[in-house]
């Protein structure tokens, strides 16, 4: 596993967030797209402002927290189909824990309690940017290509809209959804 600490939040094209997790030892980034609500949670974090009433991503840790339960690390352990996979690895006493969760939720939850995160060696050797072998152009055709996908699906939403097929209107806009939550 390869610890990364989170390096930016960006948006893409399409308004589809995303953040950019950097290897502590090394130069190379890994690009996930978010969702927008989880990309707000994660600046909030990172900024360490606390809103007047907890966010989910609070509640969550102030749950565990009242539990006794410590959250030990977040890994980043699997990409399939353009879908990136984590776990949760929790802690009390001597006993672990781990549980599935969204990327996005699992750095916003690190970044407001300073919990290292860890990317699987494989994940991102598939999905990062290495400036030093220059693949800059990979990292443009794999945004390119997570845009391109995400306006394909809004342009059949809104000609199902149109059509009145609203059975096919409602499941593409719960892919949309989806593919923007980074689930």
């Amino acid at each position: 596993m390869i610890e990364v600490s989170v390096n930016g939040i960006f948006l893409t094209q399409s308004q589809a967030s995303g953040i950019i997790l950097k290897e502590k030892n090394g130069e190379r980034t890994l690009p996930i797209v978010i969702g927008e609500y989880e990309a707000q949670s994660i600046a909030l974090g990172l900024e360490n402002i606390k809103p007047p009433r907890p966010i989910t991503h609070d509640l969550a840790l102030s749950l565990l927290d009242t539990c006794g339960v410590k959250i030990d690390s977040v890994l980043i352990t699997e990409l399939k189909n353009n879908t990136y996979y984590a776990v949760i690895r929790l802690r009390k006493n001597l006993k672990y824990w781990d549980v599935d969760a969204r990327p996005s939720d699992a750095i916003a939850m690190a970044v407001r309690s300073m919990i290292p995160i860890f990317v699987d060696e494989e994940v991102m050797n598939i999905g990062s940017y290495d400036p030093e072998k220059g693949d800059k152009e990979s990292i443009k055709d794999t945004m390119k290509s997570i845009t391109d996908e995400l306006d394909s699906l809004k342009d059949e939403l809104k000609k199902a809209v149109e059509n009145e097929e609203y059975e096919k209107a409602a499941e593409l806009r719960d892919r949309i959804k989806k593919f923007e939550s980074g689930s």
